[in-house]
């Protein structure tokens, strides 16, 4: 970074060090999603949403994104960016693959502008109690 490089460093997901990586200058974070080429998924999907709350920098999860959802769920956590790379290269059809990533991130951002409801471990009635059914008569 003295020397004038932009520094993206791919790193593990930890939020201290991810932290620390921005103090000292990087321009974005890039931490794993899962152990590189594994196709996993969000393995680490707690410490990633940590650092995304905390980071003031881009936020690229990287590593072991095997399917478009998995692209989606990080950009709905919150994510600035995936970057994907086996997924694609090991698919049947890479450019059917990579369409269905364009998709998966679009509705990941668009689900994430959207502001979903938070989650709750009780049934809740979302329907209005009153004048519903007068409205549709």
């Amino acid at each position: 970074m003295k020397q004038g490089f932009v520094v993206l460093p791919y790193c593990g997901a930890d939020p201290v060090l991810c932290k620390r990586l921005e103090e000292v200058g990087c321009a974005a974070v890039m931490p794993l999603g899962a152990p590189i080429g594994s196709n996993q998924g969000l393995e680490t999907k707690a410490m990633l949403e940590i650092i995304i709350q905390q980071s003031t920098v881009p936020v690229v999860v990287d590593a072991g994104i095997g399917v478009p959802s998995h692209a989606a769920q990080a950009l709905e956590m919150g994510a600035d960016a995936v970057l994907v790379n086996t997924a694609i290269a090991v698919a049947d059809d890479p450019v059917m693959m990579a369409t269905a990533f364009r998709l998966a991130v679009e509705a990941g951002v668009l689900a994430r502008q959207a502001v979903p409801g938070n989650r709750s471990p009780y049934a809740s009635a979302t329907s209005p109690l009153t004048g519903f059914l007068e409205a549709l008569a």
